[in-house]
């Protein structure tokens, strides 16, 4: 797996940042954020979205990345459609 580092939240507290990464072997993002609340989960369980199971699989897990990084996740979004390892 080729880990490419794409940014970190510049406004959190060491050791409490959220990261983004893209995995450019799988073509995939690797995001770091704050674990989602219960109150969000049992959202997540009660919603009816077409196409997929209410909840939320056990391989899976909900976080929570702050709106102030969208540019970053545009930075690995472009970073995986121009196939650019290198990114940064």
């Amino acid at each position: 797996m080729s880990l490419v580092f794409i940014g970190v939240d510049p406004n959190s507290e060491v050791g409490q940042s959220p990261t983004v990464w893209v995995d450019t072997d799988t073509q995939e993002f690797v995001i770091q954020g704050w674990r989602a609340s219960t109150e969000d989960e049992a959202r997540c369980y009660a919603a009816a979205v077409p196409g997929h199971a209410a909840g939320v699989p056990a391989h899976e897990a909900l976080v929570r990345v702050p709106a102030r990084m969208v540019h970053m996740l545009r930075e690995a979004c472009n970073a995986l459609d121009a196939g650019d390892p290198d990114v940064r």
